[in-house]
């Protein structure tokens, strides 16, 4: 397999544009009918609704009992988790919870000229639900990505969904203990999001759902938004380098290969202004894959996503950027910074050679839990703020609202609101406003 280079200039450039652009939600329709039954089972059914999903999608006999993770089956697998890999996890979470710290918003208040007292109080949920997948890989990462945000904000309760085997997904437990998630079950797919939007007899019903999923669980979510909120409805992953004729078309390629492995969907896009760099990237990709260990599925993202564009410019490049509002943008070209205000819609932005996405997937800080399939354009990375509620804080003394009294009445008869305006009036008993 060859991945496609293409300049701007070209037929073929626009409708492979396209192509990209238009992954999000693909599929979604097929899956609706069959998540919206499972749904409705779990929201009937229950428990028995789960165990039977369970049994079905995952090949795995749980007993009611087993549904949840228990303190002691936690212990045991920390204990089986090597203190390299349990430091690696600890340092993640510490750095972590620094950047989110940053985040965290305050209550406020003022008094203004007329008098009235207005702010706004900061209040964080009292209880998240988690979902961490389980399938192609193992990703302790995603569990202190979206935990450690939740209990910054000071989230009450944080309770984790994930398809646990019995006796297995040590790393996974090892990070959750970490993180401070309060509850765990052995629950995945769209059966695990029905049971924390409505709950069931053994898992307690959440205020918010976070976390990546396959196309069942991002269904899931969407359907049950409403009755309890999301954090978004996250896609395939994708990365778009720009590229300019300095850059290491090895570190390109190994970028590229980073995002392209995660599943057959995932979009790895070169944007470069040199044509010989183009080329030497795509050879440097060929070369790298004879080693990848999850050949197969990079290959698969390649052939349906992959591209390197040839650009007339970086100015072009750039455009190109914010058309796909990508998931990961990374600057490979000279002077970096200069061009990080061009760049209007990306989850995360990572500036010189030496910022490679994976720093920012597990070390770096921020979240890497980010607006993926175009939905940068009005999504932010998960943080602190997910978790908050914002209330309005409105006290007038009765001289502040006799002084606004006559355009509040003013506005609300302008609407034909009568009863509102003779609200404002009862207080006042008769007096000319």
């Amino acid at each position: 397999m060859r991945i496609r280079v293409i300049k701007t200039t070209d037929r073929n450039f626009e409708p492979m544009l396209r192509k990209i652009i238009g992954r999000r939600g693909s599929g979604e329709q097929k899956v609706e009918g069959r998540v919206k039954e499972i749904i409705r089972r779990v929201r009937r059914e229950g428990d028995r609704a789960l165990l039977r999903y369970t049994r079905l999608f995952d090949g795995v006999e749980l007993r009611g009992g087993q549904i949840e993770v228990g303190r002691k089956e936690i212990d045991r697998a920390v204990a089986r988790v090597s203190l390299r890999d349990l430091r690696v996890l600890k340092l993640a979470a510490k750095r972590i919870a620094a950047f989110h710290r940053r985040q965290v918003e305050k209550s406020w208040a003022y008094r203004d000229r007329r008098g009235l007292s207005l702010g706004q109080k900061i209040s964080p949920l009292e209880r998240v639900g988690v979902y961490v997948p389980g399938g192609k890989a193992s990703y302790p990462s995603t569990v202190l990505m979206n935990v450690m945000p939740a209990k910054v904000a000071g989230v009450s309760e944080v309770v984790m969904a994930s398809p646990i085997k019995p006796g297995a997904g040590d790393i996974i437990l090892a990070a959750a203990r970490i993180a401070g998630v309060d509850r765990i079950f052995r629950v995945g797919g769209a059966q695990a999001i029905a049971a924390l939007a409505y709950g069931t007899r053994r898992i307690p019903r959440v205020d918010k759902i976070v976390g990546p999923g396959n196309i069942y669980v991002a269904t899931a979510k969407r359907l049950v938004f409403g009755d309890v909120g999301i954090d978004s409805i996250a896609g395939p992953s994708e990365i778009l380098l720009l590229a300019d004729a300095h850059a290491d078309p090895a570190h390109v390629a190994a970028d590229m290969l980073s995002q392209a492995e995660h599943d057959e969907l995932a979009a790895a896009i070169c944007v470069t202004t040199s044509w010989p760099l183009a080329i030497r990237i795509r050879t440097a990709i060929e070369r790298q894959l004879l080693t990848a260990r999850r050949r197969a599925i990079t290959l698969k993202a390649l052939e349906r996503y992959g591209a390197i564009f040839v650009a007339r410019n970086l100015s072009e490049g750039v455009e190109i950027a914010n058309r796909i509002a990508p998931e990961h943008v990374e600057l490979m070209v000279q002077s970096p910074r200069k061009w990080v205000s061009s760049i209007r819609h990306a989850g995360a932005i990572f500036i010189g050679s030496y910022s490679t996405p994976p720093l920012g997937d597990y070390l770096a800080g921020p979240n890497h839990v980010l607006p993926t399939g175009g939905s940068a354009r009005f999504f932010s990375p998960l943080g602190t703020y997910d978790f908050i509620k914002r209330t309005s804080l409105i006290q007038a003394s009765r001289r502040a609202l006799r002084l606004l009294a006559p355009k509040i009445t003013h506005l609300a008869r302008l609407e034909g609101l009568e009863d509102h305006a003779r609200a404002v009036e009862a207080r006042f008993n008769g007096e000319a406003l």
